[in-house]
This record gives structure tokens, sequence and C-alpha cells, in this order.
């Protein structure tokens, strides 16, 4: 995969497409190795990026090979939801869960990540829509940017995985939409 970690141009951030599913997938089972990122997944990573409820998801391209993802869906039960709609400024048609966020290391640095939060956030403004996420405690540097683009601290919560593992998250909602 040495292609995908030397860029000669710029990052494009787009919609994506079902032909993309099998490069991202490599892309996440890459991250995966060197971040533990996600903590789940891995063994079955294309349906991982088709969960069900699935609104839209965008892919990061970097000369011709896919080195990033973001997905939003449709409320699953999330934790981050029910936090939302407990501090009573939410209602759940009006929230989406924004999900699989990933970028392997060789890409990384060029604003690909902020870039995908971004096409996420702008297609739910869009739509009318809050989004809600999920992060692992130990991924510092997803929560780093999370807080730097303007995302809200909801709480803390336990991600449960696999065959009843656990480990501590934090719970974050988008920044309100900008006034046109």
């Amino acid at each position: 995969m040495n292609q995908k970690n030397s860029s000669t141009s710029a990052p494009i951030i787009r919609q994506r497409r079902n032909a993309d599913i099998s490069e991202a997938a490599e892309s996440l089972v890459e991250v995966h190795a060197t971040d533990g990122y996600p903590v789940e997944g891995v063994d079955q990573p294309e349906a991982w990026l088709t969960p069900p409820g699935l609104i839209q998801a965008w892919v990061a391209e970097l000369d011709g090979h896919i080195v990033g993802h973001v997905a939003i869906s449709r409320s699953n039960g999330e934790e981050a939801v029910s936090l939302w709609l407990k501090h009573g400024q939410g209602i759940e048609e009006k929230t989406a869960v924004m999900a699989r966020l990933f970028v392997i290391r060789g890409a990384r640095k060029s604003s690909i990540g902020e870039r995908l939060v971004g096409a996420a956030t702008e297609y739910a403004e869009q739509k009318g829509v809050r989004l809600v996420l999920d992060v692992m405690a130990k991924d510092m540097a997803a929560i780093r940017l999370y807080e730097r683009l303007g995302w809200q601290k909801l709480g803390p919560t336990t991600h449960t995985y696999g065959d009843g593992d656990r480990t501590d998250a934090v719970c974050y909602v988008s920044p309100m939409a900008s006034a046109a």
C-alpha cells in the first residue's frame, strides 16, 4: 500500500460509491493494525462499513486510492443519541449518528479527517439534522479533532462490543448550524 502513503496530489472528498467499499475495507484493516480502531468490525470490514440505517457515506481519495472514510446513520440505540435526547434539545427523527471515521496513517496531516467530518456535517445541516457520536476515550487525536471543530461533549459512556468487551468512550454532538 505504499502507493497510498506518498501523495502527489490534493485529497478528494466525495460520496462513497459501492465500488469503493472493498478498498475502503482494506484501509480500515490498515487503520486497525496501526491504531486499534475500530475495536470491532475488522473481521468483516465491508459489512462494518455498511451498517443498518446507513444514510450517507464519504471517502477520501488520494492519488486514486481510498485513504479515509466517514458515514452517518439513523439511530440504532446508541448512547450518544440517548444523551442528546436527555439534554432536551434534540428529537430522535432529527438526530443521526456520525461514525466509521478513519484516515490511514500515511495520509494524515493533510486535514483529511477534518474534511470528512465537514462533509458529513454539511450534509446533516442541509437536512436539518444534528449529528452525535461516541469516541473511545483512548482515541485522543479524534477527541482533539472533534473539540477543535466545535463538537460539544455530552458525557461519558461505555462502548460494548464483541463478546461483552467494554471500553470507556465519550459522546459528542455536532456544533449548531451556522446562521445563513
